[in-house]
């Protein structure tokens, strides 16, 4: 979400996919839900040649990536390039028997890359929706995210949405959460991020929080559940892919193979369990 999304949480969240890797804004704001598109995002001209013949001849497949939105595309302490999106991208091109080159590219410039055949794919947990699938194409999803409310473990009074109205909640007042949290009848605390609403949620000066799924699975990976729980999950589900410019059929078909094999055999569940703690490749 990229519409996303505490990496995630302190970067998580849902508007349209780009990400930040110590912010505490939600993942989904951003690259989850991808309703936030950046101003180069504009059609592509598809590139002379195969690029399935492209990638083969080269021996390598090339990426484009944010590297600064955790725990989907970052740098670690020793100054590797990782994240569950980079992982899943080299589990991808070591069953195509291909190397993989990353350039590293800020959001609002990672669809100009992709239009001028900088790279051959996006990695960066771009939201599949109507307006981008017009302009590209996209593998299959490998991930899966909603928007879920959070309260403290004990509370058992939340079981439907509507069950927010009058509730006290924490939100990012710009965010597709806080209209969410609006639109419910909730009481909204305004909030920088999700680290703040979370801390105000265990000080029990408010009631909930709505949040992008993974960056609340995040949260609860890296800081420890804290007494709090998901108490509900929407309906309303974000898929993230690969992107690639039109007219790269086979290229895509052999991703997707990849992909569907890595779905078979448990390797994108195993990714997911590292990152989240949950496997967030299936709905």
């Amino acid at each position: 979400m990229k519409t996303l999304p505490l990496t995630l949480l302190t970067g998580l969240i849902l508007s349209a996919c780009g990400g930040q890797s110590t912010n505490t804004a939600a993942p989904a704001d951003k690259a989850a839900s991808g309703t936030t598109a950046p101003a180069s995002e504009t059609a592509a001209a598809p590139a002379g040649g195969s690029l399935a013949d492209r990638i083969a001849n080269k021996g390598t497949i090339v990426v484009g990536t944010e590297g600064t939105y955790a725990p989907f595309t970052f740098r670690n302490d020793k100054g590797e390039l990782t994240g569950y999106d980079v992982d899943v991208m080299n589990e991808v091109a070591k069953r195509l028997g291909v190397k993989v080159e990353y350039k590293e590219t800020q959001w609002d410039a990672i669809f100009a890359g992709l239009n001028s055949n900088r790279f051959d794919l996006i990695a960066n947990q771009v939201g599949v929706n109507d307006e981008r699938k017009a302009k590209y194409e996209f593998s299959q999803p490998y991930t899966y995210s909603r928007p879920v409310v959070v309260t403290r473990a004990d509370d058992t009074s939340i079981t439907k949405f509507e069950d927010i109205k009058g509730k006290k909640t924490a939100q990012s007042l710009t965010s597709n959460y806080g209209k969410m949290a609006e639109k419910y009848g909730a009481d909204i605390t305004g909030v920088e991020g999700l680290a703040q609403a979370i801390e105000l949620l265990k000080q029990k000066r408010i009631d909930l929080t709505l949040n992008d799924e993974l960056a609340i699975l995040d949260f609860l990976k890296t800081k420890g559940d804290a007494g709090l729980k998901i108490a509900l999950r929407g309906d309303d589900v974000e898929t993230m892919a690969f992107v690639f410019n039109k007219g790269n059929e086979k290229a895509i078909a052999d991703v997707n193979k990849a992909l569907e094999a890595m779905h078979q055999d448990g390797t994108l569940a195993k990714i997911s369990n590292q990152y989240f703690g949950k496997d967030v490749s299936v709905k």
